[in-house]
């Protein structure tokens, strides 16, 4: 459904502002945007307040007689953590080909904490449905980068078939005057602007857009809206099985048919604790009764409605319930996968989208000239996503050790999820090597006539290797 904006603008399916390309956007316009975004931000607090607990049920009208339990099951909060930590809980590695420029990207990464940064953009993404990663200068003329929520700012793409971005607002309250404030953020410059009209006019370093946005689905939903509604009736249905044990927890007693008022005042002689008692010594005396009122047996239904909306939850959220039977045992490695396919398949999908979002971000970065002195590295960049499960090293090693020969020694250090960088691991195995090399050399019985005066046994390998090569050079001649 495609909603319009001042004729001009267009508001497409997942909350997706479109404008016509070439243009910038007009002070009424811009306005517009606002509001919408800020008509939607009541839905991403709302997701937030459900992820950290705090639920419609909390808020609810009390009741008037009886107790008033309200309990919060805040599934949400393991939905994302359990989901976000099975997607990021592993840092992905991100490498570039060449060796000065991969060392330049990784202290980069460093420096700015790049892989917290990233889990969070994750975690926004599966709490609002998207993320902003939001490049910028720093006072140092440095390069850096944070996340923007999407309460705070909003992509505006352009109406072509490529939907490419065509300016970031970031936008809010002035403390001091109290009053909007912001800044639109185009290819070739940014612009300020207020409550009142828009201000001053800002260069941009980067010549493109300087932000992307993350998000692991087209429709820009998050991780657990497709439940929101089982989750409330979920809290519902808790906090009355919890009134009703409440209730029926004090008893009352019954007494008919037996008169205990010996002094003639109304009131039983006996003295009971509270006033949690019926009593009518009127009755037949021959059919008295002493004894508790038994409460409506409706535990079994409750807790059948209580398995159902959990299992429901998950099943539909997609992400399985880890404490669950079924992950208990021994079970087999094909056996996990299976358990694990929704989550596998789901997390599948944000990585081929995350991959496209993160290399738009680094195009940006590498396009200030500050981190690498190539603008176009990012079209060499590689990406390896690792799913956050139980590792079980021998198996690695197993698997590593059966590819020699079959792959590349890269590829190879790939597949052990304890090697964070295989590029700088083959770069210590080489190291190790030649150190190995060295020390064999040194410790040699003939060590002493190798190495005199001021060579070292690594001046002497060097010369043993070109030694080789000429005398190796006639030969090859020859034939």
């Amino acid at each position: 459904m495609t909603e319009t904006v001042n004729r001009k603008g267009q508001i497409l399916d997942g909350h997706i502002f479109v404008y016509p390309k070439d243009e910038e956007l007009t002070m009424e316009d811009l306005r517009s945007f606002i509001n919408k975004n800020n008509q939607y931000a009541t839905g991403y607090r709302h997701n937030m307040d459900l992820y950290t607990g705090q639920h419609d049920i909390l808020n609810a009208p009390g009741r008037q007689f009886g107790p008033d339990n309200r309990l919060v099951a805040n599934l949400p909060h393991y939905i994302v953590d359990t989901y976000n930590g099975f997607f990021t809980g592993i840092p992905p590695k991100i490498t570039l080909d060449d060796k000065q420029e991969n060392e330049s990207l990784q202290d980069w990464q460093k420096t700015n904490s790049f892989q917290d940064k990233l889990s969070e953009i994750s975690k926004q993404a599966d709490i609002y449905g998207r993320s902003f990663a939001f490049i910028y200068q720093n006072e140092d003329a440095k390069t850096c980068m944070t996340y923007v929520s999407p309460a705070e700012g909003f992509m505006v793409y352009d109406d072509t078939v490529a939907r490419q971005p065509l300016c970031f607002v970031r936008y809010w309250k002035d403390i001091e005057k109290q009053e909007l404030s912001g800044t639109v953020y185009y290819a070739n410059h940014a612009i300020t602007f207020t409550a009142n009209g828009f201000g001053d006019e800002l260069s941009n370093p980067y010549q493109v857009v300087p932000a992307v946005e993350f998000y692991g689905n087209e429709e820009r939903q998050g991780v657990f809206d497709n439940v929101v509604t089982l989750i409330d009736s979920l809290d519902k249905v808790l906090s009355q099985k919890a009134n009703q044990v409440e209730y029926f927890d004090n008893a009352y007693l019954k007494v008919l048919g037996v008169d205990l008022d010996q002094d003639g005042d109304g009131l039983p002689d006996a003295q009971l604790m509270g006033n949690q008692m019926i009593y009518s010594p009127d009755a037949d005396a021959t059919n008295a009764t002493v004894d508790f009122i038994s409460k409506p047996d409706g535990d079994q239904m409750q807790e059948h409605m209580i398995d159902r909306l959990v299992t429901l939850i998950y099943q539909i959220s997609m992400v399985p319930n880890l404490n669950d039977e079924a992950f208990s045992g021994n079970s087999s490695g094909v056996a996990l996968q299976y358990k694990l396919l929704s989550m596998r398949n789901m997390a599948s999908n944000k990585e081929r989208k995350f991959t496209e979002a993160l290399r738009q971000m680094y195009r940006i970065v590498f396009s200030a000239d500050t981190v690498i002195h190539n603008p176009d590295a990012w079209q060499d960049l590689t990406f390896q996503f690792k799913r956050n499960l139980p590792a079980n090293l021998a198996d690695e090693a197993q698997t590593a050790s059966t590819l020699t020969g079959i792959v590349s020694k890269e590829t190879q250090l790939s597949t052990l999820s304890f090697v964070d960088d295989p590029k700088t691991e083959m770069e210590r195995i080489q190291k190790e090597q030649k150190d190995q090399q060295t020390q064999a050399i040194s410790n040699q019985a003939s060590a002493l006539d190798l190495v005199k005066g001021d060579k070292d046994a690594n001046s002497v390998l060097e010369e043993k290797s070109s030694t080789r090569a000429s005398m190796d050079q006639p030969e090859s001649e020859e034939r």
